[in-house]
């Protein structure tokens, strides 16, 4: 199949392109940086250096395409999150009708069902919402949980603190993924060129953030680490004290206001995926105890 990918190699693109490399696929890997271009081309990939603003080079892109997969890159300078979500699920949209490419695979998110009270994850509805419009087409939304790696910046709050708090926390519900087992299930639906899965939830590992603290705790000799549930107003407040902007610092505390109270995972609950992923969370604790070390020996 002749596959393009958008999101260059990052934590989910990398294992992805290699896994579909491995199964003798034609990929183009979309990229805005051209200093990757050496890097997508060494995996056995072929590089698209351009804008995913820039709707004349994504239909490019996709044209001849059998199969495209669409997430939104990361650009945390942009003051209006949801908005910049929205302009790149535009954007992928019209390059999708005026490409003819007829299998498309989005990156949403668990909560993606809901059309506010989620914070940033709005914007993934809003993208689900756009693509959905299209006639024609074969998509599929790959709702994944909480990242493994989301609880790496907790890492200095653990230092400076001794327990780990946010607006959730003790018996809330986790549904922790990793970035292989999405990659995996990307690369079946990608596959699939008629899929019967509209939506797909992946996630690794379901925990309370109790049992969450005492694994990593655990791992980092901290047998006894707490995962504490704290105001939002304090959260908030400790957010702007560290110069996040304040519609972020907002936007952060409503999406884990909406885990704390459970919507967030309502439809995840009702739809459950037949396995789970492979990666553990035992698995993932070897990696932040690593980074947890590595924490200390810069600060001595």
């Amino acid at each position: 199949m002749n596959i393009v990918l958008t999101g260059a190699l990052g934590h989910i693109g990398k294992p992805l392109t290699q896994t579909l490399i491995a199964k003798g696929h034609s990929v183009t890997v979309i990229s805005s940086n051209a200093g990757r271009q050496h890097g997508i081309e060494a995996l056995g990939a072929t590089a698209a250096i351009g804008s995913v603003a820039d709707v004349a080079f994504l239909v490019s892109a996709f044209r001849n395409a059998d199969s495209v997969y669409c997430m939104i890159p990361p650009n945390y300078s942009e003051p209006d999150q949801i908005g910049y979500y929205e302009r790149t699920g535009s954007n992928y949209a019209t390059a999708i009708r005026h490409s003819g490419v007829k299998r498309v695979v989005d990156l949403s998110s668990y909560g993606a069902h809901l059309e506010k009270g989620t914070g940033v994850i709005t914007g993934s509805n809003r993208v689900e919402r756009a693509l959905n419009a299209i006639p024609g087409i074969s998509l599929t939304h790959i709702r994944p949980g909480y990242f493994y790696y989301n609880l790496l910046p907790f890492i200095g709050m653990i230092r400076q603190a001794g327990f780990i708090g946010s607006v959730y926390g003790d018996d809330d519900r986790l549904f922790l993924v990793s970035p292989d087992d999405i990659a995996d299930a990307l690369a079946e639906e990608i596959t699939t060129p008629d899929s019967s899965n509209k939506v797909r939830y992946v996630v690794s590992d379901e925990r309370t953030c109790r049992e969450t603290a005492q694994i990593l705790g655990a791992a980092i000799g901290i047998p006894d680490l707490q995962w504490k549930t704290l105001p939002e107003a304090k959260v908030l407040a400790s957010l702007l004290g560290n110069g996040i902007p304040e519609g972020t610092a907002r936007s952060l505390v409503e999406l884990g206001a909406a885990i704390h109270s459970g919507i967030l995972q309502e439809d995840y609950e009702r739809n459950k995926p037949v396995a789970m992923g492979k990666v553990k969370l035992t698995d993932f604790a070897k990696e932040f105890a690593m980074a947890y070390r590595n924490s200390e020996s810069k600060t001595t």
